[in-house]
């Protein structure tokens, strides 16, 4: 035997696996960050926070609700009413809700295709839901990475019953059409006998760059979905809004799922919270992200080290963004954590995602937090970052 032990290899994923740890940690822990999600405290810190809310958004001497009444309902009127809806129906999940709502419209169509983006949620991070659980047929109406558009739908060679538009589109930048563009998608859906179903898990952040109320721009839809905890910061579950028959049928099929839920009133009552709280300032978090994405362009620019960046849009359609650099995405993790540790600053909160060798990117969201940074802030913060990262290898 020799005294030398041989070296253990390294294992990527328990590596990433610790940075996804201290990238919590430092979500808890820095003293500035652009945005902090409510999903990232402790348990005590969500408790207390929906104990000092909640008096203020519903009568807490109420009863309990029980397998979707009370305040369950009072959450459904509220929201059917945002959206300019007959009814809408609370659903633990999105996924569950956008599957019930699309067999819904397929039966009364009669048609089971469902026009989609390719780099829509549900093509892209639902196990093929649709076809798998649902009995869909979903087809792919453009990979082009931006919304699409009424040359799309007119130009799609097969029949379709339904078009869902995710709005915005994540995967792509968080994007939006124009107001213009959405109405022209719309009428060509309907020039197929199509009915038209809005992803709106992000839809209560669109008015800024749509330029409508919630009410007129769901109004272009058949059914409308909206999630509680992606911009409001819920605890979590989802609405499906629309005309009373539909949701009426979708909370029958919300029994089959198992969907319908003994209780489920700390999950409401934070969206009731959120729409409180976090619906009013989201167009203020929309302008913000404006002025933190301005920086960063202008802060990479300026940067020796990084021969290029792409903020993506380079004005945000919503307040939040994707980040662009020629870097391997465990470099860039690092750098970002690292700099949060060790200066209590956390610039990029979320995770590094490897797009192509040398290439990654990550999405930036301001919310409350972020309101506090000046540009000058974001751009001392970038040269710090990029001093961490260095130059890209070749």
């Amino acid at each position: 035997m020799t005294d030398t032990a041989e070296e253990t290899p390294v294992d990527p994923g328990r590596t990433a696996e610790r940075i996804s740890e201290r990238r919590a940690r430092a979500h808890r822990e820095a003293t500035r960050a652009l945005s902090r999600s409510g999903f990232r405290r402790t348990l005590r810190e969500r408790l207390s926070l929906l104990q000092e809310a909640a008096p203020e958004a519903y009568d807490l001497d109420e009863r309990g609700d029980l397998y979707g009444d009370g305040v369950v309902e009072v959450l459904e009127e509220r929201v059917a009413a945002l959206l300019g809806m007959e009814a809408a129906a609370f659903f633990p999940t999105g996924t569950m809700a956008q599957q019930i709502a699309l067999r819904c419209w397929a039966g009364r169509t009669g048609n089971p295709a469902v026009a989609l983006h390719a780099m829509a949620h549900p093509e892209v991070h639902e196990r093929s839901a649709f076809s798998t659980v649902a009995g869909l047929r979903p087809l792919r109406v453009t990979t082009a990475p931006r919304p699409t558009s009424a040359e799309d739908v007119r130009a799609f060679e097969e029949p379709f019953g339904a078009l869902m538009l995710e709005l915005p589109l994540r995967d792509a930048g968080f994007l939006l059409p124009t107001w213009d563009g959405l109405t022209e998608v719309v009428e060509a859906a309907r020039e197929r006998d199509a009915v038209v179903h809005f992803d709106g898990a992000r839809l209560w952040e669109s008015t800024v760059r749509l330029g409508r109320p919630l009410a007129e721009i769901a109004g272009l839809a058949d059914s409308v979905y909206v999630s509680f905890y992606k911009s409001l910061d819920g605890f979590g579950g989802a609405a499906l809004a629309g005309p009373r028959t539909l949701v009426e049928e979708a909370k029958a099929w919300r029994h089959r799922y198992g969907g319908t839920v003994f209780q489920q009133f700390p999950t409401v009552l934070s969206a009731l919270v959120g729409l409180d709280r976090e619906l009013p300032r989201l167009p203020e978090y929309v302008a913000h992200a404006r002025v933190v994405a301005r920086a960063l362009r202008e802060a990479f620019a300026a940067a020796d080290d990084v021969p290029w960046a792409r903020v993506h849009p380079e004005e945000p359609h919503t307040h939040e963004f994707q980040v662009w650099l020629p870097y391997e995405a465990d470099a860039l993790a690092e750098a970002s954590v690292g700099q949060a540790e060790e200066t209590g600053t956390l610039l990029f909160g979320g995770a590094w995602q490897q797009a192509g060798p040398g290439l990654s990117r990550t999405e930036v969201t301001v919310r409350a937090d972020g309101l506090a940074w000046k540009a000058d802030d974001v751009r001392t913060a970038v040269a710090d970052f990029v001093a961490r990262v260095g130059r890209p290898t070749a």
